[in-house]
Formats: C-alpha cells, sequence, structure tokens
C-alpha cells in the first residue's frame, strides 16, 4: 500500500501482505491495525502514528498476529481476531491498549489485559440503529418468506397469483419477546410500536424507562419462549449467555414463532435450531451471527424458512465510518496518555 497521507513530512501505512513493512524506523508510535479499517479511522491514526495493516482481505492468523504485534504501541483489532493473552504477551513492554472495531469484546481476553496494563476500548453506541433496522429486516424478511419469494421469482416460477401462495406469519398485533433490553433491544422496541405490537421483554435487570416508553412488559426467559410470536435475542456473550437458546427452549415456542439473533452466535444452539426448524418446532429464522462463524451448523443453509446475512448488522456506510474514528480516538487518547473514550477496562488504571 502507498503512502496515504503527510505529516511532519512523513505518514506512512505499511501492509505486510504487500511485503513494505519494516521501513525505516519511525520516533511516532506504532500502530497495528489487524484488517484494514474504513479510512476515515485511518486518516485520524496517520496524523501522529506509524500503521501498520496486517491483512485486508482475509482473516489473519493467531501466529501472524503475535508477530506482527511485537513492538507496536497500540492495536486496533476486529472481532474475527482473538486476542488472548498469547498475543498481548507478545506486544509488551510497549503494548498500550487494544482497541476493538465492535461493541462487543469477547475476542478479547479483558481480564489478562487488565493484569498486563492493558487497557481494552470498544465502540458503543454508535451502530444502535444500524442493528436495530437489520433486525427488524430479519423479521420481516424471515415472517413474510421474502427470500423465498425473491427465489421463485428469479426461477421463472411465478405463474399466477393464488390465494395460497407462499403464506406467511402476519406481525402487527402480535407479542415481540427481546431478549436483552440494552440499547440495541430498546430500539427494536420503539421500531415495534408502529406494529402495534404487545412487547415482552427479560433482561438481568427491569428497566422501568422502557416499560413505560413502549409498553413494554418485564417476564421471565420461559415466558418469552412460550407467548413470542417474534422472539429476538440482543445480549453479550458471557458464559451465562452461551447456550441460552437450545433444544429444551425450542421445546416451549410456538410452531409458528420466528426466531432471530444479530447479537452474537452462540448464544443459541445451532444444530438444535437445525432440527428445530426441520422438525416444524418455529416457523422460521432469521440470522445475522453464527456459533462458529463464518461455518453455519450442517443443514442450515439447505432450509427454505430461514433468512441468513453475513453479519451486516453494522453495515452501513455512516456506522463503519463512525466506528472506524471511534477506535481511532481511543488509540490516540491511549497514546496521549489519557482515559479512552470507551475503556471497557477501567480496572487496569493506576487508583488515585
Amino acid at each position: 500500500m502507498s503512502d496515504a497521507g503527510e505529516s511532519n513530512g512523513r505518514t506512512r501505512v505499511d501492509c505486510m501482505e504487500n511485503k513494505l513493512f519494516g521501513a525505516e524506523p519511525s520516533s511516532r508510535p506504532k500502530v497495528l491495525v489487524t484488517r484494514k479499517i474504513p479510512d476515515a479511522g485511518l486518516s485520524l491514526l496517520l496524523k501522529s502514528a506509524d500503521v501498520t495493516i496486517l491483512a485486508e482481505n482475509h482473516v489473519p492468523s493467531k501466529e501472524a498476529v503475535i508477530e506482527a504485534i511485537r513492538g507496536k504501541d497500540a492495536c486496533i483489532s476486529l472481532l474475527t481476531e482473538v486476542i488472548d493473552r498469547e498475543v498481548l504477551e507478545a506486544g509488551l513492554p510497549s503494548l498500550k491498549v487494544v482497541a476493538n472495531y465492535a461493541v462487543g469484546f469477547d475476542n478479547i481476553d479483558v481480564k489478562s489485559a487488565t493484569l498486563l496494563g492493558i487497557m481494552v476500548t470498544n465502540t458503543p453506541g454508535v451502530l444502535t440503529d444500524a442493528t436495530a433496522d437489520l433486525t427488524w429486516t430479519l423479521i420481516l424478511s424471515t415472517a413474510r418468506r421474502v427470500v423465498e419469494g425473491d427465489a421463485f421469482m428469479r426461477a421463472g416460477r411465478y405463474k399466477a397469483w393464488a390465494p395460497e401462495l407462499l403464506l406467511g406469519q402476519g406481525v402487527a398485533g402480535k407479542t415481540l419477546g427481546i431478549i436483552g433490553m440494552g440499547r440495541i433491544g430498546r430500539a427494536v422496541a420503539k421500531r415495534s410500536t408502529g406494529f402495534d405490537m404487545r412487547v415482552l421483554y427479560y433482561d438481568e435487570r427491569r428497566d422501568i424507562d422502557a416499560e413505560a416508553e413502549f409498553k413494554a412488559t418485564f417476564v421471565d426467559i420461559d415466558t418469552i419462549f412460550r407467548e413470542s410470536d417474534v422472539i429476538t435475542v440482543h445480549v453479550p456473550l458471557t458464559d451465562k449467555t452461551y447456550h441460552l437458546i437450545g433444544e429444551q427452549a425450542f421445546a416451549k415456542m410456538k410452531p409458528t414463532a420466528i426466531l432471530v439473533n444479530s447479537s452474537r452466535g452462540p448464544v443459541i444452539d445451532e444444530n438444535a435450531l437445525v432440527k428445530a426448524l426441520r422438525e416444524g418446532r418455529i416457523a422460521g429464522a432469521g440470522l445475522d451471527v453464527y456459533e462458529n462463524e463464518p461455518y453455519m451448523a450442517p443443514g442450515l443453509s439447505e432450509l427454505p424458512n430461514t433468512v441468513l446475512l453475513p453479519h451486516l448488522g453494522s453495515a452501513t456506510f455512516e456506522t463503519r465510518n463512525r466506528m472506524a474514528e471511534m477506535a481511532a480516538q481511543n488509540v490516540l487518547a491511549a497514546l496521549r496518555g489519557e482515559i479512552p473514550p470507551n475503556l471497557v477496562n477501567p480496572e487496569v488504571l493506576p487508583s488515585p
């Protein structure tokens, strides 16, 4: 990759794939970007740091990340990279911060980072609306069998309108079950008001404001499973939420229920989901994330009652650019000796 700008006579992006890594030494901070992010973020970094992009169009191996992170002052990582203790230790003693280009950070060993004195940051808030919009895209597309209809037309199978052609599930006036009433869950609830839906939600904490604003009812998770026509998942991946929805949950759902997941793939037992869809225990599923991403459970792609997207929750120009800016701002703040605006492990800071 060629030079991307100028600052103090030189600003440089080294791309290891293009064998430009290892140019003459610089006194400026060194930042590793594990995969290329939008220029909105890179341009901020290039004003005061030398940047190495490890990979552009593929996921780098852990070994490649370990080698590249040596001697770096900061790292911007993506959810596709595992930043565990081995990777973090390879960055010592210079590594000060790992800025995740995502709101989630389950790909980073935050506990080890804290013990090693390394700050970890994320990009919260900015992708709320984009993910909520995509969630509703999945809800409506799955309920109304949009993907099946599109394939039907493209195959030239449509010959005439028919009363029972590709019948789907109605959404207006139905019951929406939201698992996780955080920023995105609230945004999904807000959008449901236009469909006059009954809103149920489950979370670790009750949200009185959401109840008042969206006429939502706080219930236990079994009630969500039993009573919802549409179930949408918006929880982080933790030990508690891993396989939160599995065979027992599917057994409680309505046969007409739609399940949507735009949070983290392993929250759903994907093999159990395939079984439930095949056996007609639920009507359909809309997925933007997968348990072993980018791979799908065997049989999932063959099921017609699914809408399957390649992790597009935040995939708008506006959102991805803002995420890049936030990640860069987190890095630059840390390099200046300031507290990054989106620090997720404040325990790493020295006691006052």
